[in-house]
C-alpha cells in the first residue's frame, strides 16, 4: 500500500509585515502519495513555485505542518536538515541553476561527487543518464553552449542522480519540444514509481498529463481540486534503480 510522501496541512507563506504583505500560501492542504507522479496545476501567480520551494525546505513556512516521509521538517534541527535535503531531494528549477564553468558530465553529476561518490563512478552514471536524455554528443559541453531545452535536460539529470526519494520539479519541459519533453516524463515517471519515491511536478504542458497519478490544482494560494487517474505511458523506461 503506497504511503504519504508529502503532506502538508494548512501550509501557510507570506512576504513582508504590514502593509506590504502578501499572502501567497492561504492553507494549503496536500498529499503526494509515495510511488505516484503527481501534477501541479494552476495559473501563473498562484503560489506554484513557492509552493515546491516550502516542500524542499527552501523557504520556510509562516505556518501550518509540512511531513516528508512522516518526518516533520520544521522540528527537525538545520544541519540534520541540510542533510535529510542532500539525501532524499531532487530539485528541477525553472532557471535551471547550471554551475556555468562545469560540463554537462559534471554538472550532472554534482549531488554523487557531494555525497563523497568516486568521481569516476559518479561521471559514468551522469554519462548514462544524458544519453537517455538525448545528450550524448553534449557531454562535455559547457551550459553557454547549450541551448534553454539542453539545460533543462541537464537539470533534470542532476535531480535524478543520487536516487533521491522526492523530486520536485518547477517547469521541467517548458523549453523542450514534445519529443525531449516525453523523454523527460518517461525517466520522471520511472523514479515515481518506485514505492519507495515520489515525484511532483509543475507544468503548464497539458499534453504530457497522460503521465499523472494524481492532478492538484491550484489557485490563489490554495488547491482547489485534486484528481486521481491510471496513467498510461508510451512505452516507458526502465526503473532507476
Amino acid at each position: 500500500m503506497n504511503t504519504p510522501a508529502v503532506r502538508c496541512q494548512n501550509l501557510q507563506k507570506h512576504f513582508g509585515e504590514g502593509d506590504t504583505r502578501i499572502e501567497v500560501l492561504r492553507g494549503v492542504d496536500f498529499t503526494a502519495m509515495a510511488g505516484q507522479l503527481t501534477f501541479l496545476l494552476g495559473p501563473s501567480g498562484c503560489g506554484k513555485t513557492t509552493f515546491l520551494s516550502v516542500i524542499a525546505d527552501l523557504l520556510e513556512c509562516s505556518g501550518g505542518v509540512v511531513k516528508l516521509f512522516g518526518r516533520d521538517i520544521r522540528s527537525v534541527p538545520a544541519a540534520e536538515r541540510v542533510r535529510f535535503r542532500r539525501a532524499n531531494l531532487g530539485f528541477v528549477f525553472q532557471q535551471c541553476n547550471l554551475l556555468p564553468s562545469l560540463t554537462a558530465t559534471e554538472n550532472a553529476a554534482v549531488p554523487l561527487l557531494a555525497a563523497g561518490a568516486r568521481r569516476r563512478d559518479a561521471f559514468d552514471r551522469a554519462r548514462e543518464l544524458l544519453t537517455r536524455l538525448g545528450l550524448g554528443d553534449r557531454l562535455d559541453t559547457l551550459p553557454s553552449r547549450l541551448s534553454g531545452g539542453q539545460q533543462q535536460r541537464v537539470a533534470t539529470a542532476r535531480a535524478l542522480i543520487h536516487q533521491p526519494r522526492l523530486i520536485l520539479c518547477d517547469e521541467p519541459t517548458a523549453a523542450l519540444d514534445h519529443r525531449a519533453g516525453e523523454a523527460v516524463m518517461e525517466l520522471l515517471a520511472a523514479a515515481g514509481l518506485a514505492p519507495d519515491r515520489a515525484v511532483i511536478v509543475v507544468t503548464h504542458d497539458t499534453r504530457l498529463l497522460h503521465f499523472a497519478h494524481s492532478i492538484a490544482k491550484m489557485d490563489d494560494g490554495r488547491i482547489v481540486e485534486v484528481a486521481t487517474r491510471d496513467p498510461v505511458s508510451n512505452q516507458p523506461g526502465p526503473a532507476l534503480s
